[in-house]
């Protein structure tokens, strides 16, 4: 009998042992957020705290920055070595995240603006509810590489008047963690929007809410 008793505490306490390993893992998640990109750093938000990181320097949450562009930078969390671009963000720890999530700060007059892909290349965005369809002018368009004019030709209302526009699906569509593919897109043939308008053709694949003037963008896919 106390053999048996003996190895019942000795089963006990090693599921215990393995259920505090459990715990431990998953209390060390990391949560990174890039909020800016230089030749060798990168302003990243790491659990909360802003931090600006130096190539080939670690966070106090064991977060490595092993290079850094302009473009991308990587880094090395939980052994594990990951790319990413402004506004990206990625969670990490013993589970990995069901969710691709961004957060978006309020801006200027209340407006929520952030970078994105769009097939591949850097744009600049304001979130725009109002507009049923993503939002470029000419000029993006042609910097974005997209041949426009092999789209649908139509003419659309503006404040400015009446403008000539082409429709075209994109093929992706990043905004940080998130992408969605073949994304219905408007291309004004004038300087108009100034910005590119991120509408719901993409913000309808995805789910929003706000908080204390944080947005935040969320998708399972």
């Amino acid at each position: 009998m106390v053999k048996v008793q003996g190895r019942l505490f000795a089963v006990g306490f090693l599921f215990l042992s393995l259920f505090a390993a459990f715990l431990s893992e998953t209390a060390h998640a990391v949560d990174v957020q890039v909020h800016g990109l230089f030749k060798g750093s990168a302003v990243v938000t790491i659990n909360g705290t802003q931090r600006i990181l130096k190539q080939g320097k670690t966070s106090p949450e064991g977060v490595k920055l092993l290079s850094a562009n302009s473009q991308e930078a990587l880094f090395l969390i939980d052994g594990r070595r990951h790319k990413l671009g402004i506004s990206q963000q990625i969670s990490s720890g013993f589970q990995s995240a069901e969710k691709a999530e961004i957060r978006i700060q309020a801006g200027r007059n209340g407006h929520f603006f952030t970078n994105g892909l769009v097939n591949g290349r850097s744009v600049h965005f304001l979130v725009d509810t109002g507009a049923s369809v993503i939002a470029l002018n000419k000029q993006t368009a042609i910097d974005l590489g997209i041949n426009y004019r092999a789209g649908q030709e139509g003419v659309v209302s503006t404040a400015n008047g009446t403008v000539g526009v082409f429709i075209v699906n994109l093929d992706s569509v990043t905004i940080g963690g998130i992408t969605v593919h073949n994304v219905r897109a408007s291309v004004h043939l004038d300087d108009s929007p100034d910005v590119a308008l991120l509408g719901n053709s993409f913000l309808n694949e995805v789910k929003m809410s706000t908080e204390n003037g944080v947005l935040l963008l969320s998708s399972d896919r």
